[in-house]
Parts: C-alpha cells; sequence; structure tokens
C-alpha cells in the first residue's frame, strides 16, 4: 500500500521541516505549503491527500480563513484537518471545528502525539 500523503501548511519552515521529518520516520509522505493560499491551490490540486495539518497565524491567508472558504471543498472529500498552532483561545477552537477541524494541537507538540493524531485520523478517512 502506497503510503498516506499529508499536506503540511505553516509559514514557518523550522516548522514545516520538523512535522515532516516527524511523519515521514512514521511512513507518511508529506507536502507543504506556506499559507492558507498556497495551501488551498495544493488541496484542490492534489486528489490523494489523506489529510492537512494547517497553521491558524499565516501571512496572506490563515488557517482559519481557509477552512472556512474551503469548508464544503474539504467535506465533500472527507478530507480531515489537524490544526497545530500556538493558539489555545476557546473562541479559535471552535471557529476551527466549525470550519470542519477535526482536531486541534498546540505547538511545540510532542512528536508521538503528532503521530498518533495523523494515525487517528489518516485511519477514519479511508
Amino acid at each position: 500500500m502506497a503510503p498516506k500523503k499529508i499536506l503540511i501548511i505553516d509559514d514557518s519552515s523550522a516548522v514545516r521541516h520538523q512535522v515532516k521529518g516527524v511523519l515521514a520516520e512514521a511512513g507518511f509522505t508529506t507536502l507543504e505549503a506556506v499559507d492558507g493560499v498556497d495551501g488551498a491551490d495544493q488541496i484542490r490540486a492534489c486528489s490523494d491527500l489523506a489529510l492537512v495539518i494547517c497553521d491558524v497565524n499565516m501571512p496572506r491567508l490563515g488557517g482559519l480563513e481557509m477552512l472556512e472558504t474551503m469548508r464544503d471543498e474539504l467535506s465533500s472529500r472527507a478530507l480531515p484537518v489537524l490544526m497545530l498552532t500556538t493558539e489555545a483561545d476557546p473562541v479559535s477552537i471552535a471557529r476551527a471545528k466549525s470550519g470542519g477541524a477535526r482536531a486541534w494541537m498546540v505547538k511545540p507538540f510532542k512528536d508521538r502525539l503528532l503521530v498518533a493524531a495523523a494515525m487517528k485520523l489518516t485511519a477514519a478517512a479511508q
């Protein structure tokens, strides 16, 4: 079976590199996007994504705004989204959930918890 493909959307190249390394070790293939505009383009272009991991605060288009503009596309594809951010306020979390996010993780994250979340969310997406 081919490795599951995960899109990492974060304006920090250090975070993208860290997440990519952790997920690659766990057997996932990754793509990267630098903000919500780039992420939305890649989601539309890549039909075999198993999961999107997305930051909240980014230039051009933030993660919450991207979720809200793509809500119908994401739900029609049953594409799970994990928000990975330094934010932890209940209003943002509620907004993300209403936009279709299935999980929320705060940075800095524990590698094993990120892998466990990715495994669970990609298994559910089958």
